[in-house]
């Protein structure tokens, strides 16, 4: 499997994989009335906004992806300017109280974007998304993936890295461990990993 550049003309398959892989690394095809909404969260704003650091898995069409942005600051203040607005035009914020359909908690995260401690972000400043279909998986692609990023950032100066997955996603949880991440904090049903880098 070949690892290459993302492009915009890759968006709806990327989106897709989101999808695919969007119930704790298992398939979210059903599990959310709009199809889209996932991939406007996940992925949508690195094609857009970091494409300099966006990377598809292809075996002739889309297997996984990597995505990241160097300054994780930088780009929730870009996303507040540029990616966020035209969506929340589109998705009303959730009025009524929880408990919420799985849309109308994206539709809460599109108007209220989870923030990590500013503490935490001086250490590890960059973030990742990491997404392979199970055709992709368990032959050392995730790795590939991991380290072709870990470069990326390492080139651009990057200090540290973080990632946030869902508790109960474990198998995600062992990889990360085996790639060398730690955890770093564990709250409201997600775990924030790192990993320091050195150029």
């Amino acid at each position: 499997m070949l690892i290459r550049p993302a492009t915009s003309a890759d968006g709806p398959a990327l989106y897709d994989v989101c999808l695919r892989t969007g119930a704790d690394g298992e398939d979210a095809t059903g599990t959310y009335t709009d199809t889209q909404i996932l991939g406007h969260i996940y992925v949508g704003p690195y094609l857009a906004l970091e494409p300099d650091l966006a990377f598809v898995l292809d075996d002739g069409a889309p297997a996984g992806y990597v995505l990241g942005a160097r300054d994780t600051r930088d780009f929730d203040r870009r996303c507040e300017r540029e990616w966020w607005p035209p969506l929340r035009k589109r998705y009303a914020n959730p009025t009524m109280s929880p408990p919420w359909t799985p849309d109308d908690r994206l539709r809460y995260m599109i108007h209220h974007p989870p923030r990590l401690d500013g503490a935490l972000l001086v250490e590890y400043p960059a973030h990742l998304h990491i997404d392979l279909l199970p055709r992709a998986q368990g032959a050392g692609n995730g790795r590939r993936l991991i380290t072709h990023m870990l470069d990326r950032l390492r080139a651009r100066g990057s200090s540290g890295v973080h990632l946030v997955t869902g508790t109960g996603n474990r198998r995600a949880i062992g990889f990360y461990q085996h790639v060398g991440m730690q955890t770093l904090q564990t709250h409201r049903g997600a775990v924030v990993m790192g990993m320091r880098m050195h150029a």
